[in-house]
């Protein structure tokens, strides 16, 4: 089955729980697949038959339930999220109220209890992912040690592993980018049709938003990001296109340091250009 945000998930526990094995996989590898076929009319009927097509020719890993204290976090995370994006909304209301010639003193005042009223929101869940986290040894050790990561605390590495149900379908770290939407796409033709690579955006959203921040401090304090990002400018120029590789990077060594269970060394760099100068030298 095609994986539909969380609409997917009943059927997929009750297939569970009667003992059929299963596989979830993103819509985007079953349309780019939709587009092989000799299909021209796309209905109910047509996917459903290259779906089954999909599942028949490729070999597919079987679905596993999240553990449950990762799906409890999951929904915690992605509550948080939209509590912050209504509050910005509401944040933005504010200062448009604020910023009229005559502004309604009734109604900022309601408009500021709505975001004291989120802020208290967003307390709440932030204490009751510490309590979860805090109850299972396992994953308190996993985000302790993920956290040893420039700019990646505890809300991005509690997001991550909840996101990837702790890594658990993910095999290497082109899966891994894969899966949060960050391959490349590229259209190229000849020599006369030649579009940008870009990412492809087209998997899991708070994965990527959740490495935006993280990012832009690992560029500012670490030595090793901020020279890959300044790498990638100097080679094109642009800086959101850095600051998206600097994404990517900074979710893999997330997995990476998951998997070898080794905390992150920020002096590694400094380090590693040490021993190269000590054996030049000798």
């Amino acid at each position: 089955m095609e994986s539909t945000g969380v609409y997917h998930e009943s059927l997929a526990y009750f297939l569970d729980e009667k003992g059929y094995e299963l596989t979830v996989v993103l819509p985007n590898k079953i349309s780019n697949y939709f587009r092989t076929l000799d299909v021209k009319t796309i209905t109910d009927k047509t996917a459903a038959d290259a779906i089954t097509m999909f599942g028949l020719e490729k070999k597919l890993e079987s679905w596993k339930r999240p553990k449950k204290i990762f799906k409890d976090l999951r929904q915690l995370t992605r509550e948080r999220d939209q509590i912050v994006q209504e509050r910005t909304m509401v944040k933005n209301q504010l200062h448009a109220e604020q910023a009229e010639a005559n502004p309604n003193p009734s109604s900022v005042q309601r408009i500021k209890k709505r975001i004291e009223f989120l802020n208290k929101q967003e307390r709440e869940i932030k204490t009751e992912i510490a309590t979860v986290v805090k109850a299972d040894q396992e994953v308190s050790s996993a985000i302790k040690i993920t956290s040893s990561l420039t700019g990646v605390g505890l809300l991005t590495s509690v997001t991550v592993l909840a996101e990837t149900n702790g890594f658990e379908l993910i095999r290497n770290k082109r899966q891994l980018s894969s899966y949060a939407g960050y391959d490349i796409r590229e259209k190229q033709s000849g020599t006369s049709v030649k579009g940008k690579p870009r990412i492809s955006k087209r998997g899991n959203k708070y994965l990527r938003k959740a490495m935006h921040l993280p990012a832009l401090t690992a560029i500012r304090h670490d030595e090793r990001f901020r020279a890959t990002y300044a790498r990638l400018v100097s080679k094109h120029g642009i800086k959101m296109k850095a600051a998206v590789a600097v994404q990517r990077k900074l979710l893999e060594m997330i997995y990476i340091i998951y998997k070898t269970n080794v905390p992150y060394d920020k002096n590694y760099l400094k380090k590693h250009n040490v021993a190269n100068a000590d054996a030049a030298t000798e």
